[in-house]
């Protein structure tokens, strides 16, 4: 089996991250700052050839795909694929054969957002931890299994991520396609959860920089971090 690689990339820093907020679903875009990691991002991951690109329905990540993608070497074009609706699938199709191969499909998937914050989108993480009590907001943030009101845990994260990362992702690797994968702090750890053999308390402690490519290697059924 060929070789072929996944990179997985949180999103820059986000409009709200700056303000350090629960963001969760909220659909805030970069900052500046977000910008430039994505920018930087792009140009760490320039002579990795990329063949098919999946981020969340988010803008951040969707940004960050598509910025990171103006530095890459190949100088292919990031195209959202439009598959929801059939008359925006037929109208955006591409009918020139080297046009298409010029390009490079986006897919976005719901099952990649970031986990869902619930009661708390919206709030100062500091002032939330003044109201509830630091100890509280701690177990909302960092535990396996206790939700905050009305969100997700980051199991309930893992749902979603994981197996859609196995039936839809996995099968292009598998196919010889390198795949660039753009998404967020909880989706990509639950992936990775899954990827390094992570136990529950393990996971908990994982951390992702904003605008830091991680790069696997895929053959033989096995995912080794370069």
């Amino acid at each position: 089996m060929t070789k072929t690689k996944l990179i997985l990339l949180r999103h820059g820093q986000s409009e709200w991250n700056k303000l350090n907020f629960f963001t969760g679903w909220v659909d805030v875009p970069l900052s500046t700052q977000g910008i430039q990691e994505a920018v930087d991002a792009g140009k760490k991951i320039k002579d990795v050839p990329i063949h098919i690109i999946f981020t969340s329905t988010l803008v951040r990540s969707l940004m960050t795909a598509m910025i990171a993608m103006t530095e890459h070497g190949s100088k292919r074009v990031p195209v959202i694929v439009h598959d929801e609706d059939q008359k925006l699938e037929g109208w955006s199709k591409i009918h020139s054969p080297a046009t298409k191969e010029s390009v490079v499909p986006v897919i976005r998937a719901q099952e990649l957002n970031e986990r869902m914050y619930g009661e708390l989108q919206g709030l100062n993480k500091a002032e939330t931890a003044e109201k509830f009590g630091a100890e509280q907001v701690r177990i909302w943030r960092r535990s396996y299994d206790v939700p905050p009101p009305g969100g997700e845990s980051l199991e309930m994260t893992a749902a979603r991520s994981i197996p859609y990362f196995l039936k839809t992702i996995v099968p292009y690797l598998q196919e010889g396609s390198n795949a660039f994968v753009v998404a967020h702090g909880n989706s990509l750890r639950a992936i990775m959860m899954h990827l390094d053999g992570l136990s529950k308390d393990e996971v908990l402690h994982l951390e992702l920089g904003t605008g830091s490519p991680m790069i696997y290697e895929y053959e033989n059924e096995k995912f080794t971090k370069l």
